[in-house]
């Protein structure tokens, strides 16, 4: 069991959309060193639980904590303030831009003085060796850092997505799909890298519906179902079909085994 602070904690989250609840009432806790898969069907609640973490949804009640602290995030500004860093599956990665471009994608460095406060003036050259830095710190292998995103094979794209979202986070990684639409050699480049941002210690939180994927990297699984967090789960400790079936309502909550919950 992970017996690690707590890094968020949500109780009790309601979100509506006219007559229709999306969250009803949804817990949630992150735990510091992990990678926390989030799976549900269609309509259980798990894009609308992930952007009120992030900052992109308001919720109608509850509380969201970080490191024991009540937050408001109004918008996805003051998430990245507290350091939650969101990858959105749609929109990863501009491909006409180059990858250093990409990493700094709406925070380019400014040079210093009055070639950057004045002429505002970018630091192409710092924020070139910022790039190396990071990608070499994440070992994330690519040629050229100056070559353009749409060069690249859909899992480089990816990492470097991924990549960037590690780069400015300090407290929370969310990655939305990242391995959607890969290969099987391509999604296992991604993982990889997931499992590198957790081991620089930064918690993960994983959406995921490809549960080999899930099963292989995550260390607990939270099951969304009609807008409640339904069960945490031990990968280790239960099968796919039984996560399947508690994800589906096959299997009631209260059956499962005390050694598979998380």
């Amino acid at each position: 069991m992970n017996t690690q602070p707590l890094v968020i904690h949500a109780k009790g989250l309601v979100k509506r959309y006219g007559q229709v609840t999306a969250l009803d009432g949804s817990d949630f806790e992150l735990r510091a060193g992990e990678i926390l898969a989030v799976i549900g069907d269609n309509g259980a609640g798990k894009s609308s639980l992930i952007k009120c973490l992030s900052g992109a949804t308001v919720p109608d009640e509850g509380e969201i904590r970080l490191d024991g602290k009540t937050v408001h995030f109004r918008t996805p500004i003051d998430a990245r303030k507290a350091g939650i860093e969101c990858c959105y599956q749609d929109l990863a990665v501009a491909p006409a831009m180059t990858i250093v471009e990409n990493l700094f994608l709406g925070r380019e460095l400014r040079r210093p003085g009055f070639m950057g406060s004045v002429l505002r003036m970018l630091d192409k050259k710092k924020m070139l060796e910022v790039s190396i830095a990071r990608m070499n710190d994440l070992k994330v292998g690519i040629r050229s850092m100056t070559q353009a995103v749409e060069t690249l094979s859909g899992g480089q794209r990816q990492c470097v997505a991924v990549a960037r979202t590690a780069s400015f986070a300090e407290h929370v990684v969310i990655l939305d799909e990242p391995t959607a639409a890969l290969g099987v050699k391509e999604g296992n480049m991604v993982l990889e890298l997931i499992r590198r941002v957790r081991d620089k210690g930064l918690p993960v939180i994983l959406i995921s519906h490809n549960m080999p994927h899930v099963f292989e990297i995550a260390d607990r699984i939270h099951v969304a179902r009609l807008g409640r967090r339904a069960a945490v789960l031990n990968p280790k400790k239960i099968s796919m079909s039984d996560t399947v079936a508690v994800m589906t309502g096959a299997m009631r909550p209260e059956d499962i085994p005390a050694e598979c919950l998380a």
